[in-house]
């Protein structure tokens, strides 16, 4: 590993301790992606001797299995970050006719590929919200150290058992996401901060806090990134217009839905012109909300809109102890060097990590709703 970078890898079934020094040393690289909206997933690879202890004993005895946890830690300058625990999912094993080329590959995916595995439909919730379904729902994961972080929505709906039964539809990971979608809400399984624990995160997507330091670029000694781009999508911006129906009159009310909200505020002072305009009613329709209130049609609308007001995005590499630290997915970071227009903050939507021996470098993907920083600086 490089100066000041130690990297911790713990493996076993539903516990994991750290592995023998020997798989360690046979460990040639590691790929951890985290990105908003999606699964996160590792892959790790290691050469393959013919008598290595991987070959004679550790594959054969089954430890890297599918469903073995994976817990990935990186420690920077004596401050550990969990980057991954997960469960595998595939192993791939490459033979080589040339020494030391064969290769074991382990992929995998984050502890929450262990709720989308058995189906439970059917499962009745009497008289439980949307909110006490999903806790109850994660609290079954508790073995993979999975802490729910419920966020209540504004549309907490309890249902009267002699009216409605709510049953559990599918899978868990897609029955919450169910639940998540009906407001507007996201879900995803975030690790740490400690090492064997993980948050259940149901709640909107938020993009406020501290920023985190910046990313510098065309800044001679202060740069920290080694390459950055940004791209203008002036077709990506969408207005959603609700109709909903009064009704005492009958007629159809158009509603503009704002793509600004309290946990999604403006990152730039010049916001892009919509160029598509879409219409969601609550009548039996393709936008598939007909079975929703307005409200919730609203707040699905709201998230929809939010997502597509992202028209300028950024991606880029750096190297992690130049610039000083781990970038953390879903949250703002500041750039700076890009020029007025593109300088500011934005949301990290993805991170890669890419780690082999004597190299730490990460990719990563930003997107932010408007042109121009509407603050003077960022913290670097």
């Amino acid at each position: 590993m490089l100066k000041g970078v130690h990297l911790t890898v713990m493996m076993g079934p539903v516990v994991a301790v750290p592995v023998p020094r020997e798989v360690t040393d046979a460990l040639t690289a590691v790929q951890v992606t985290t990105a908003s909206g999606a699964r996160s997933g590792f892959q790790l690879t290691f050469s393959l001797g013919k008598k290595s202890l991987l070959s004679r004993t550790l594959i054969p005895g089954g430890f890297f299995d599918p469903m073995i946890r994976v817990i990935l830690i990186v420690t920077i300058n004596g401050t550990p970050n969990v980057i991954m625990d997960g469960l595998i999912t595939r192993q791939q094993v490459v033979p080589s006719n040339d020494p030391g080329k064969s290769t074991l590959t382990v992929i995998g995916e984050d502890v929450s590929q262990a709720m989308d595995l058995i189906d439970f439909s059917g499962i009745p919730y009497p008289g439980m919200p949307a909110e006490a379904r999903v806790a109850l729902i994660i609290a079954k994961y508790a073995m993979f150290g999975i802490v729910p972080l419920v966020i209540p929505s504004i549309l907490i709906n309890v249902p009267i058992p002699t009216k409605e039964f709510p049953k559990h539809q599918g899978t868990d990971l897609g029955y919450i996401n169910q639940l998540a979608a009906e407001v507007g809400y996201v879900f995803y399984v975030e690790p740490g901060p400690a090492p064997g624990i993980n948050i259940g995160y149901w709640g909107p997507e938020i993009k406020v806090g501290i920023p985190q330091r910046a990313l510098s670029i065309n800044m001679d000694a202060n740069t920290n990134t080694d390459s950055l781009s940004f791209t203008y999508d002036g077709l990506a911006k969408t207005l959603y217009i609700l109709f909903i129906q009064d009704l005492i009159s009958k007629v159809p009310i158009p509603i503009p839905i704002p793509d600004i909200t309290p946990l999604n505020p403006p990152l730039g002072a010049k916001p892009p012109l919509p160029l598509h305009v879409k219409i969601i009613t609550n009548e039996p329709d393709q936008n598939g909300v007909a079975k929703y209130s307005p409200i919730q049609a609203a707040l699905i609308a709201m998230a929809k809109a939010a997502k597509s007001s992202d028209a300028i995005t950024g991606s880029g590499s750096l190297d992690v102890l130049r610039y000083g630290g781990v970038l953390q997915p879903r949250k703002l970071v500041g750039v700076r060097g890009a020029g007025f227009a593109y300088d500011g903050l934005y949301y990290v939507k993805s991170v890669t990590h890419n780690i082999k021996h004597g190299e730490y470098k990460q990719s990563f993907s930003l997107s932010r709703n408007a042109l121009i920083p509407t603050t003077q600086s960022v913290p670097v």
